[in-house]
């Protein structure tokens, strides 16, 4: 959820809004005549969406991600210890 605050708003809460994302959690839409036009988000938000849509764009990495689905959903997995041996974990 995202809360909307004018171009003109947000231009004087500039260096407040990043306490203010971080209690809430929330997005901030800047509008300029009630249209969207800028988001703020957390760092860590907007890092996670680049993150997806790195992985999104990657057709091995998502080709791999849907076959381990189709395995796992086959129970064809390996048991959690097993496979912390292998990875050293």
């Amino acid at each position: 959820m995202s809360k909307d605050i004018p171009i003109t708003e947000a231009r004087h809460e500039l260096t407040s809004l990043p306490k203010r994302l971080v209690k809430s959690h929330e997005a901030v839409t800047v509008t300029r005549r009630g249209k969207p036009v800028l988001a703020i988000l957390r760092w860590e938000v907007y890092e996670a969406i680049l993150e997806t849509l790195e992985i999104l764009g990657d057709k091995k990495m998502m080709e791999a991600l849907r076959r381990g689905i189709k395995e796992a959903r086959a129970g064809k997995g390996i048991p959690w210890e097993q496979a912390k041996s292998t990875l050293n974990l």
